[in-house]
């Protein structure tokens, strides 16, 4: 049996529509199920709704989603969990390529997602981004997720240390036990959170967890507004005040940056000379590229951490070569930025 795990806190707006392709998505794949919504401290119908279209109800009062996800998990009765967030659509294709994985001896996995609705240029690049480079170093985000009962139980389920990143944390625990596939097909979530706030507070947030990863994901306070705020009234309408539309106008150049500077490695310096303001332009976006790339040194630290408990050797490999890769960028990042404080102070 698959047990289909949906993480609820006032979701009574979207719920019933996560919950029917659900249904949909079970009975396409012609495997017996359940849905569990896993209510946490709802002020509104989330219940209601979730008993409506026949889901167990669990109550619980933890407003942190691993820990929420986790009760869920306990009480599944399935062989098979997926944890679909209250704002996603299981899509079938995605469910049926778990199903096969998982026959092959995969102990997990998850999708990529697509976020739907109007949404600002830089977010729609970004998700691409980020979709495509989950897939190639092996993780996903949490609004899709797949595993066995076992693997479940053998893990401890999603770290209630974390308020967020708690998917990465699962995905590495689940390397440890087996086989973890980022499946080719995608998932669609809501695009609330992009339309909730600028691009700089997004990327501020984010900025804020890469430069100070344990104190950012281990308090609620660092992630409230993105992932614990409450209000849904505004789901769906995306501002448009200057003082936005210039966020978003930022934000996006920033993107572009971080997506297409790599590309500048493969220009010759001979072609842009620092005199000229090209090559005072590939300068700066050096500059701006070697500070965000410090992120790899903790990345590295956490990988190392991880890769000395691997069970399986195709996942050593792996992440072997993502871990060397980390170094490889940390230490280059490392060397840019000595040279440019040096260069200045000198």
């Amino acid at each position: 049996m698959l047990s289909f795990i949906v993480p609820a806190h006032n979701e009574q707006s979207g719920l019933g529509k996560t919950l029917q392709a659900i249904h949909d998505t079970a009975r396409a794949v012609e495997q017996p199920y359940e849905i569990i919504v896993v209510d946490d401290a709802s002020t509104d119908s989330t219940a209601e709704i979730a008993r409506q279209h026949n889901a167990t109800v669990v109550s619980v009062n933890h407003r942190q989603i691993a820990a929420t996800r986790n009760s869920g998990g306990r009480a599944a009765r399935g062989e098979r969990l997926f944890f679909v967030d209250a704002d996603t659509i299981a899509d079938p294709r995605a469910v049926a390529a778990a199903l096969r994985c998982l026959d092959k001896g995969a102990v997990g996995g998850g999708a990529p997602t697509m976020f739907d609705g109007i949404l600002p240029l830089y977010a729609r690049l970004l998700s691409l981004f980020i979709a495509v480079g989950g897939k190639l170093v092996g993780f996903t985000g949490g609004a899709f997720m797949f595993c066995t009962r076992e693997a479940f139980h053998a893990t401890g389920g999603f770290d209630e240390r974390l308020y967020c990143a708690e998917e990465g944390a699962m995905a590495l625990a689940l390397k440890r036990q087996g086989r973890f596939v980022v499946l080719r097909e995608t998932v669609l979530t809501s695009g609330r959170r992009f339309r909730a706030m600028s691009g700089l507070q997004i990327l501020a947030t984010l900025g804020r967890l890469v430069f100070s990863p344990l104190k950012g994901i281990t308090r609620r306070a660092s992630v409230e507004k993105i992932w614990y705020d409450s209000n849904r009234d505004a789901d769906e309408i995306m501002p448009d005040s200057l003082g936005v539309r210039v966020s978003n106008a930022i934000s996006l150049l920033i993107v572009i940056v971080l997506i297409t500077g790599p590309l500048w490695n493969f220009v010759p310096r001979s072609l842009t000379p620092l005199s000229t303001p090209l090559g005072k332009f590939r300068l700066v976006i050096g500059t701006f590229l070697n500070h965000v790339g410090l992120i790899f040194w903790p990345m590295s630290i956490v990988l190392l951490g991880s890769l000395i408990r691997r069970k399986w050797w195709t996942e050593w490999i792996k992440l072997f070569a993502l871990t060397a890769l980390c170094l490889w960028l940390a230490w280059g990042s490392t060397q840019g930025v000595l040279q440019f404080w040096s260069r200045l102070f000198r």
